[in-house]
C-alpha cells in the first residue's frame, strides 16, 4: 500500500510542499488535521476509543472523528471521508467551529480545523481497525470524566472541548467561526 501524502504548509497554513506521512511526522513538519463533534439527538456527543492496534494514543478516548488532511484535499472533504472511514456514516452538514495549531506529540505539529454536527447512531459502524468502541455522552458527565481520568482521553480532545466549554486551553486559535 502506497503511503499517505501530505501537504506541509507554513504558520499561515499555505500549502508550501508534501511529503509522505512519515516523513512529515520524523521532522516535525507543520501539517493538516481535522476533529469532529458529533452528537444524537439528545445531545449526546459520540466519543471514540481509539483501537488497541493504533500505533500512537491507543485505546484513548478521542473526538468523534480524528483525522489527517491528505494532499490536495480540503480540510471539510478530509472530514467527510474521516466520518466515512472511521464511522460509516455521511457528514455532510457540518459546521466549521474553529481553526487552530497544536503540538500533538513529538515532531507532530498540525494546523486542525473542528467541526460539529449530528449523527444517528443507528447508521454507525464503525470501522474495528482504527475504532476500539463508541460512547454517546452528555457533556456535563463527559466533562466530569475528563478532570478526573485525563489519562484516558488524547491530549487534543481535552483541549478541544476546554476550548467548546470556554475554558481556557493550549490550543492556539487561529480562527473562529461560532
Amino acid at each position: 500500500m502506497t503511503e499517505e501524502l501530505f501537504d506541509i504548509v507554513d504558520d499561515t497554513d499555505n500549502v508550501i510542499g508534501q511529503a509522505a506521512r512519515s516523513d512529515v511526522h520524523r521532522s516535525g513538519s507543520l501539517h493538516r488535521g481535522v476533529h469532529l463533534l458529533l452528537f444524537d439527538s439528545a445531545g449526546c456527543l459520540l466519543i471514540q476509543k481509539r483501537s488497541a492496534d493504533r500505533r500512537q494514543y491507543a485505546s484513548l478516548w478521542d473526538c468523534s472523528v480524528s483525522e489527517h488532511v491528505k494532499a490536495g484535499e480540503s480540510y471539510l472533504e478530509a472530514a467527510i471521508r474521516g466520518a466515512k472511514e472511521e464511522l460509516g456514516v455521511d457528514a455532510h452538514a457540518l459546521r466549521p467551529l474553529f481553526k487552530f495549531r497544536m503540538e500533538y506529540g513529538p515532531n507532530d505539529n498540525e494546523i486542525s480545523v473542528a467541526y460539529e454536527g449530528e449523527v444517528d447512531p443507528a447508521r454507525v459502524r464503525f470501522d474495528a481497525e482504527e475504532v476500539g468502541e463508541v460512547a454517546y455522552v452528555g457533556l456535563v458527565e463527559l466533562s466530569a470524566r475528563m478532570r478526573r481520568r485525563p489519562q484516558e482521553f488524547c491530549k487534543w480532545f481535552l483541549e478541544i472541548m476546554k476550548w467548546h466549554r470556554r475554558r481556557p486551553s493550549a490550543l492556539n486559535v487561529l480562527q473562529r467561526w461560532q
